[in-house]
C-alpha cells in the first residue's frame, strides 16, 4: 500500500481496542503473557480490502488515508476486538438429543446413557440416516448462529458417522459449509469418537486399525488434524497412543479429548507426541499441567470447555487458574454438540470460565481469540488485530474488557466484520 492509499474500512473512536498483540512473537500466550497483551484506549482499526493495515490510538490516525469510498464505523463507547475463534465444535450431525436431557435431569450420567446405546451412538444413528443435503443445511444454520455471536473462524469435527462413507461425508460437508458462507471452517477428523456397534466385539484396537487402513489415506488435504476420545467407555490410553502415533507418521496434526471424566493420562501422552491441543482437561491435575508446559515449552494448548460440565451438572471444572499459573497456554470453546453442549454462546463460556475455572477477563479473551487460533493452526491469519492479518473484527456493545464476562449470557456483538466485509443480520 502506498503512503496515502485510502482505507476501505475504518473503525474509529473505540473506547478500547483489544489488540491481542504485544506478547511473545510467534508464540502462544502463556503464563503472564496471557493477560499482558496490549489494549489501546480511544483507538482505531483500519483495513484495506480483506486485510488489517493499521491499528492505533485516534491521536495517530492519518486523515489522508480516509477517502470518499472509505466505510466508516463509529465505535464510540464500544470495545473493538478480533473475531472469535471457535476451536472445538462438532458442527455436522443429524437429529438432537433433547430426550436424553430429560434422562440426565432424572439422574442418569453421561456414561450411563452411552452404555445403554444412547449418547454419541444415538447421534450416529441419526447422522447415518440423514442426507448430505440435510446435514449441509443444518451446518449452515448453525454457522449462521455462530456468526451472530461473533465467531469468524471455527473448527468442525467429524465423529458422528463411525463408518468410512459417513465420516468422509461429514468432513466433506464441513468443508462445503465453510465455502458457502463467511465463517471459515477448519475440519478435524474425529472418526475415533467411540467404537461403533459394528466393532463392538472386535474392540477399540480393531476399529482404529480400520481407520488407519481404510479412512485416513482419503483425508490428506481434507482435514489437517486427527482427534480421539480417550476415556472410559471410548478408547483406552494404549490404543489412543498407538492411533495418534500412526496418524502423526501419516502427516496429520494431533488432538485429543482427554481427562473429561477421569484422569487416564491422555493429555500428557498426546502432548508428548506433539499434539497441537489437549481438550476438556477437567481431570487434568495442576501437576500434570505443569509437566506438559515444561515438556512442550508452551507449544501445546489446553482447550477448556466450561459449558460441558455445566450442562452435564458435574462438579469438576478444569483448573484453569492453575494451568495458566504453571505456564500452560489455555484456550476456550463451547464444544458445541447435540449431547453435552447444545450452545453456540462462546461469550457464556467466557463467563463460566471466569466463574468456575478462575480465569481473569483478559486471559479469557485471549483464550477465545489468539490462543484458540493456535489450537487450530490459524494463528498467522486470525486471532489478533495486527497489520497483515485478515480483517476479522468485532464491535461490542460494552465499554471495557472487564464487561465482557460480566454480562452473563448476553451477546455483546454490535457488528461483525469478516475479511473486511460488514456482515448483515
Amino acid at each position: 500500500m502506498s503512503d496515502f492509499a485510502p482505507y476501505s474500512l475504518l473503525i474509529q473512536h473505540a473506547a478500547q481496542v483489544l489488540t491481542l498483540a504485544g506478547g511473545p512473537a510467534d508464540q502462544l500466550l502463556a503464563g503472564a503473557a496471557q493477560s499482558s497483551w496490549t489494549i489501546i484506549e480511544h483507538g482505531y482499526v483500519a483495513c484495506v480490502a480483506d486485510k488489517i493495515v493499521a491499528v492505533g490510538p485516534m491521536s495517530e490516525l492519518n486523515p489522508a488515508h480516509i477517502g470518499p469510498k472509505t466505510r466508516l464505523i463509529d465505535a464510540s463507547g464500544c470495545v473493538v476486538m478480533p473475531g472469535l475463534v471457535e476451536c472445538h465444535t462438532h458442527l455436522v450431525f443429524g437429529g438432537n438429543r433433547a430426550d436424553e436431557f430429560e434422562r440426565k435431569l432424572r439422574g442418569e450420567t453421561y456414561l450411563d446413557i452411552l452404555a445403554s446405546g444412547g449418547g454419541i451412538l444415538s447421534t450416529v444413528r441419526a447422522t447415518r440416516a440423514a442426507s448430505e443435503a440435510d446435514l449441509l443445511a443444518n451446518a449452515l444454520h448453525h454457522l449462521d448462529g455462530f456468526r451472530r455471536y461473533g465467531v469468524t473462524t471455527l473448527e468442525a469435527k467429524s465423529g458422528y458417522g463411525l463408518d468410512r462413507d459417513t465420516e468422509l461425508r461429514l468432513v466433506r460437508v464441513a468443508r462445503a459449509a465453510g465455502q458457502q458462507q463467511p465463517v471459515r471452517v477448519v475440519p478435524t477428523f474425529l472418526g475415533a469418537h467411540v467404537v461403533p456397534p459394528e466393532f463392538k466385539e472386535a474392540g477399540p484396537q480393531a476399529y482404529v486399525d480400520f481407520l488407519l487402513r481404510e479412512v485416513l489415506s482419503d483425508l490428506k488435504g481434507e482435514a489437517a488434524f486427527v482427534d480421539i476420545f480417550c476415556e472410559e467407555g471410548a478408547f483406552p490410553l494404549d490404543v489412543a497412543q498407538y492411533y495418534l502415533e500412526q496418524a502423526h507418521k501419516m502427516g496429520f496434526g494431533l488432538k485429543i479429548h482427554a481427562e473429561q471424566l477421569h484422569d487416564l493420562g491422555g493429555c500428557e501422552m498426546a502432548a508428548a507426541l506433539g499434539a497441537t491441543s489437549v481438550d476438556h482437561c477437567d481431570y487434568l491435575t495442576p501437576a500434570a499441567a505443569s509437566r506438559i508446559a515444561r515438556q512442550t515449552q508452551g507449544r501445546t494448548v489446553a482447550v477448556l470447555l466450561p459449558l460441558v460440565p455445566l450442562f452435564l451438572r458435574q462438579q469438576q471444572f478444569a483448573a484453569g487458574r492453575e494451568f495458566i499459573d504453571s505456564g500452560l497456554p489455555v484456550a476456550l470453546s463451547t464444544d458445541f454438540n447435540p449431547g453435552s453442549c447444545p450452545s453456540k454462546n462462546l461469550w457464556l463460556a467466557v463467563s463460566v470460565a471466569c466463574l468456575k475455572m478462575g480465569l481473569h477477563p483478559k486471559e479469557a479473551v485471549a483464550a477465545v481469540t489468539l490462543n484458540a487460533a493456535w489450537a487450530i493452526a490459524q494463528q498467522h491469519d486470525c486471532g489478533s488485530l495486527e497489520p497483515g492479518k485478515r480483517a476479522d473484527v468485532l464491535v461490542l456493545n460494552v465499554g471495557s474488557v472487564a464487561e465482557i464476562p460480566y454480562w452473563l449470557g448476553e451477546n455483546p456483538v454490535r457488528e461483525v466484520i469478516i475479511s473486511g466485509e460488514i456482515q448483515q443480520g
